[in-house]
């Protein structure tokens, strides 16, 4: 199977050496990389030529997620597209093997495999990813919830549809729901499993989401979150994490992070909405609501070794 991988990255000097080693061990193997940077000024496309990998450039002015999408796909000569933000690495060896094997299935539009933090996540993201992302794959998902930090798309598809430019985020999502509007399919893969790694401020956090719902409210535009809806997912999600980390021991370790990512993650959820109507119960719950009081732990064990980042030869 013939795949070419999209990278979107800015800066990513700590983490694109890594990603791309990952790459380069699949057991895909016939496979073009493709690198869309927006104005690095660190070393990320020196270290990013140290592999067989095709750079484009785009000025930092003109960036928005769905342009450097587009810009990288129609460079892209396989059919069928995966798509890496420049701060993931893969897990396993057969990361792209399980992404890809849905399309087996013509009907299959778009796949997005599973992510999780490592070491130095913040413990609410970590709750984050495995609500999420859970341990079992779901081969015909009845919403457009992705993300294009670890994802596959048919090319063809691309084509008649590409990205939207204009929104300030989650246009993975706003591409999904045009597949399925399409009568496409959308398949989870939960074998696909990166390590996605945010090292952000709590500014950085608020302007994440913010961001994305200003975007959910554009291609949703009937959906509200109000300031009910911020205190309760404030009080629950903080309630769920702090409990989690007792049970693991880690309260203290963890208590102040908790408490400053989850208010940022809803303030800036409820900054980036306006006002008017229900928020969709499926995406409601995919984006915002607490799994349970299962402690989120690691990734469920497999029969393949994962990747050695730490002793390659």
């Amino acid at each position: 199977m013939r795949c070419s991988i999209v990278i979107r990255t800015y800066n990513e000097a700590s983490h694109i050496g890594r990603l791309l080693e990952g790459v380069f061990q699949q057991t895909i193997h016939e496979l073009e990389v493709i690198l869309v940077d927006s104005g690095s000024t660190d070393n990320t496309l020196a270290i990013a030529a140290e592999h067989p990998v095709k750079i484009v450039q785009i000025q930092p002015d003109e960036f928005t997620f769905g342009r450097s999408l587009n810009a990288g796909i129609s460079q892209a000569t396989a059919d069928l597209v995966v798509i890496a933000s420049g701060h993931v690495y893969p897990v396993y060896p057969d990361w792209l093997e399980h992404l890809l094997a849905p399309f087996a299935v013509p009907e299959v539009a778009l796949t997005y495999g599973k992510q999780r933090g490592n070491h130095t996540s913040k413990f609410a993201e970590r709750q984050v990813f495995s609500r999420w992302y859970p341990e079992d794959s779901i081969n015909r998902q009845n919403h457009p919830f992705c993300n294009n930090a670890n994802a596959a798309i048919r090319r063809r598809l691309w084509e008649l549809h590409p990205y939207d430019e204009g929104l300030s985020g989650l246009e993975d999502i706003a591409w999904a729901k045009w597949a399925l509007d399409q009568g496409h399919t959308i398949s989870y893969v939960a074998e696909a499993e990166v390590v996605h790694v945010h090292d952000e401020s709590p500014q950085g956090v608020y302007n994440r989401y913010r961001r994305e719902a200003m975007a959910f409210k554009r291609i949703f535009p009937q959906e509200r979150f109000t300031l009910l809806d911020f205190t309760k997912l404030v009080a629950t999600n903080i309630f769920n994490d702090l409990w989690k980390s007792a049970r693991e021991g880690s309260i203290w370790q963890h208590f102040s992070s908790i408490i400053w990512f989850r208010w940022m993650q809803f303030w800036g959820t409820y900054q980036g909405y306006s006002q008017s109507g229900p928020l969709t119960w499926e995406l409601r719950k995919t984006f915002y609501y607490p799994q349970g009081t299962i402690s989120a732990g690691g990734s469920a064990k497999r029969d393949i070794e994962p990747i050695d980042y730490y002793n390659q030869p």
